[in-house]
């Protein structure tokens, strides 16, 4: 079946972030006296903050956690988003599906504000159909509202005439129950067994190596 939209995350995805993102929880958690090996903090990375702080803090309450989330925020916009940089053929590999006629949706656990930087970041504002961010949802990934809620902002489209690009295993359990499938990208840095124990169709070492395999990739297909 042709595929007539891709879901797209950003962050680890589209934009070389998570490394940067460990480091700001790591400073985050550490204003409460908490303390983790920075693979832990990676392992959790493309969950947003309702789901990422319990996993870790089990005993923080709603408003501890969204005290921390908060702190994340800010460290990372005043740290390190004004110097975030797209991976190589970020933008051509969404103009190349634009061009193709396939709805470009970006599908993140960001916040609203994170998202719009991004779509300046990647010269994307002309390419995309739709936007969803942790701004939108009850709940973030692995849940499947950030899917769910860009599903409904493509009236007319099948889950199986969708696909979702992402580079963690929260990306791709989230896309399958949407029922949504799910190709991975190695550029977040998990490995390949996670990757496909999440179920991911494909993986690719990052959208460039997407983009040149276009055609024959369950993109093109």
């Amino acid at each position: 079946m042709q595929i007539k939209a891709i879901l797209f995350d950003i962050d680890g995805t589209l934009v070389d972030t998570n490394d940067m993102h460990v480091l700001a929880w790591e400073e985050a958690f550490a204003t409460v006296g908490a303390s983790f090996d920075r693979q832990v903090i990676h392992d959790q990375i493309g969950k947003g903050t309702d789901m990422l702080v319990p996993t870790l803090l089990p005993d923080a309450d709603e408003e501890q956690q969204q005290k921390l989330g908060d702190t994340h925020g800010a460290i990372f916009k005043a740290k390190y988003l004004e110097t975030a940089k797209p991976f190589a053929q970020a933008h051509d590999l969404l103009a190349h599906a634009h061009g193709l006629g396939q709805q470009v949706v970006l599908a993140s656990s960001a916040s609203e504000a994170e998202l719009d930087h991004y779509i300046d970041l990647l010269e994307a504002r002309d390419l995309i159909a739709a936007t969803t961010s942790s701004d939108d949802v009850e709940q973030t990934k692995p849940a499947p509202d950030i899917f769910a809620t860009a599903l409904k902002k493509l009236p007319g489209i099948d889950p199986a005439e969708v696909i979702v690009v992402g580079d963690t295993p929260y990306d791709i359990e989230a896309a399958a129950k949407c029922g949504i499938a799910a190709i991975a990208v190695r550029s977040g840095k998990f490995n390949d067994e996670q990757l496909h124990a999440a179920g991911a169709i494909a993986l690719y070492d990052d959208v460039a190596a997407l983009l040149a395999d276009y055609a024959t990739s369950p993109l093109g297909r």
